[in-house]
């Protein structure tokens, strides 16, 4: 294998950045990489190419189809096959003469010792979240006067920290002793780059998951990494060369083209770094909850409880999660499909209801396709509350579904966006999501969205000035949580401070709410904040239209409903893969219902004479489709943040599950 390799002309070119002694010298130099994912399989590939003669190298996990986008190793022919297995065999490639030992079940506490036999130098690649067993290596590298370099890729940089022998030590430095996992996951990242000079370039902080072990990563972020890395490793080896060791860190961001050199003495006690852990806890309290696909993800949890789990983020009206779960076996569960309790004008003829489950069978799909089964329903009875009969198989000819991973960060997005107009890919994406089961329509211009947000606004001026609706806001509406797991929070209603704080004394009885209508135009902030600015600043308003909505005697078909539903969820996750926020007009299309079919949905007159007018205002906005027919309304367009600031949750499963049947 070793016939007519020459170590002097296979690295010759390194020599004038070193000399020919100090390439000799490399070469007898033995290197431990723990870790050979994301940077470990790169800084062995850069260290053996750079001359490095030894290297112990350990990691226990098998490439997969999730490590394409940035590992070394990682190509369709090596899925399924020992890390160590192939970056061994590929750095053999590179010095056939390599001193190699692997350790295929990885670094464990009672092989730390084996592991650091022999070596020079250790270079962290563990995975971001394997804190435990990091910590015991590098407090080992201390004990053993071991120099310990790790790099974290960082957006589209590098974050670079060295740990020298009688200097700060890791645990002196990230301070992780005794403190919670989320907490020492938080410490350590920003311990790792004080200036924080990625942050700017991360668009969608939701995909920063502390609790599920994920977190976003690029190409560039890991071969920075393994760059930044060899040079510490060079100057450690060779003896020369400023080595600025812990307190002290360097961060390269490439795609902001900028450079920051740290200096934290006492590491994450320093009051700049206190600060920031605490400004942290804020910002990832914000989004713990906002993606939260894993929230299931035991090796134990049964593929029936992840599917759940997942479909449970479908939308409903007013967050009233109006379904709950009974297994009847693993690939079976009855959806009980329920009413809000109370009266809800807003949920005219059970039609919010229908259109809720809907959604969910549409959810159940998409979950059950995710974990690789079919999934067929049937109605049980038309009536609510319902049953709803829900059958998953297996099925190995699904192709994987894009629209998962967007089941748990779509929501409502109330506050205004961007101006630009949705383009025509955009357009034609939704249109072919609703896969004809119901035709969608758009309002675009200035004039027409100023005619829909009329419309939204004349239909709060309605419920914002009866009892029947006063009594649904004080039950649906959270004042404690911006991220509430069964009501709809009020910091997610784009109201200012002064109006939240106004809304919510008025809420208090329904006589101040008269008051404040009456002699204090209570209706203009809300109406404002909440329909008019943000009913302008959109991309479009749009209203999907149903053939078979309406039975023959005017009543919902719930069939057609579920089906609606279904194609909604769908339009709905499209807009969030495409980065489009979304926010239901639901209120205009119930006042208008009643008004047509004459019901008496409130006891003021008043408001029932303003609902005649907004049904024919409706019927002229949707002309010439047959406003019976139309089955949601909203508006849409580019956010102008990346995720919401607050938001609905859901609750967690169990609180979702009715006793097994038997």
């Amino acid at each position: 294998m070793t016939q007519g390799f020459q170590f002097r002309e296979a690295f010759g070119r390194t020599i004038g950045w070193v000399d020919e002694g100090e390439l000799e010298l490399l070469g007898q130099k033995r290197v431990a990489i723990a870790g050979l994912g994301g940077v470990g399989g790169s800084h062995l590939l850069t260290l053996a190419r750079l001359g490095i003669g030894a290297f112990t190298v350990a990691d226990p996990d098998h490439f997969d189809l999730a490590n394409l986008n940035r590992q070394a190793g990682a190509f369709v022919s090596t899925l399924g096959r020992r890390k160590v297995d192939v970056l061994a065999h590929m750095a053999r490639d590179i010095n056939p003469a390599l001193h190699l030992r692997t350790m295929g079940e990885g670094v464990e506490p009672d092989s730390i010792p084996d592991f650091l036999e022999g070596a020079d130098i250790f270079v962290d690649g563990l995975d971001f979240f394997s804190l435990s067993i990091r910590r015991q290596v590098f407090a080992a590298c201390h004990d053993r006067g071991i120099p310990a370099v790790t790099a974290a890729p960082l957006g589209m940089g590098t974050a670079v920290l060295t740990f020298l022998p009688g200097e700060t030590s890791f645990e002196d430095y990230f301070r992780l002793e005794g403190q919670p996992a989320e907490e020492q996951l938080l410490r350590f990242l920003l311990g790792l780059a004080p200036a924080g000079l990625h942050r700017p370039s991360l668009v969608d902080p939701r995909a920063i998951q502390l609790e599920a072990r994920r977190g976003p990563s690029t190409p560039m972020g890991c071969e920075l990494c393994a760059g930044a890395a060899a040079s510490e490793v060079l100057k450690l080896l060779l003896g020369r060369g400023r080595v600025r060791a812990a307190p002290r860190g360097m961060q390269f961001d490439a795609y902001r083209n900028r450079t920051a050199r740290t200096w934290r003495p006492g590491g994450n006690g320093h009051p700049l770094q206190r600060l920031s852990l605490k400004v942290a806890r804020r910002q990832f309290q914000r989004t713990a909850s906002r993606s939260p696909l894993h929230s299931v993800e035991s090796d134990h949890a049964e593929p029936l409880e992840r599917i759940l789990d997942l479909a449970r983020w479908a939308p409903s009206g007013d967050n009233t999660q109006p379904w709950r779960f009974e297994p009847q076996s693993p690939d079976r569960v009855t959806v009980h499909l329920q009413p809000p309790e109370g009266e809800d004008p807003y949920d005219y003829a059970g039609r919010g209801t229908w259109l809720a489950g809907g959604t969910l069978l549409e959810s159940l799909r998409i979950a059950a396709a995710h974990h690789g089964r079919s999934m067929h329903w049937e109605l049980g009875n038309s009536a609510l509350p319902a049953r709803i009969e829900v059958e998953l198989a297996e099925d190995e000819t699904l192709a994987p579904e894009p629209l998962a991973d967007y089941l748990g960060s779509r929501s409502v997005r109330r506050e205004p966006y961007r101006l630009r107009p949705l383009s025509s890919l955009h357009k034609e994406l939704l249109r072919a999501s609703l896969g004809g089961k119901l035709e969608v329509h758009w309002a675009e211009s200035l004039p027409e969205r100023w005619q829909w947000t009329a419309i939204n606004a004349a239909a709060s001026g309605i419920r914002l000035g009866i009892p029947e609706t006063f009594a649904v806001h004080r039950r649906v509406l959270d004042w404690d949580h911006r991220f509430s797991k069964e009501k709809v929070p009020v910091q997610s209603l784009g109201l200012d401070p002064l109006t939240r704080r106004l809304m919510g004394w008025a809420l208090g009885e329904w006589e101040r709410v008269r008051f404040l209508n009456r002699y204090l135009s209570g209706k203009l902030l809300p109406r404002l904040e909440m329909d008019w600015a943000p009913g302008l600043a959109c991309g479009a308003h749009f209203w999907l239209v149903a053939d078979a909505v309406e039975g023959e005697d005017g009543s919902p078909t719930p069939v057609g409903i579920l089906e609606a539903g279904m194609a909604l969820q769908r339009f709905w996750l499209t807009a969030e893969r495409l980065g489009l926020a979304l926010q239901p007009a639901y209120a205009p299309l119930a006042f208008a219902h009643y008004a047509r079919n004459g019901e008496a949905f409130t006891q003021s007159a008043w408001a029932r004479n303003k609902a005649d007018h907004l049904a024919d205002r409706l019927a002229r906005a949707v002309a010439p489709a047959d406003p019976q027919r139309v089955v949601f309304a909203g508006r849409i367009g580019l956010p102008r943040h990346p995720a919401p600031g607050s938001r609905s949750v859901r609750k967690p499963l169990e609180e979702l599950l009715l006793p097994t049947a038997g």
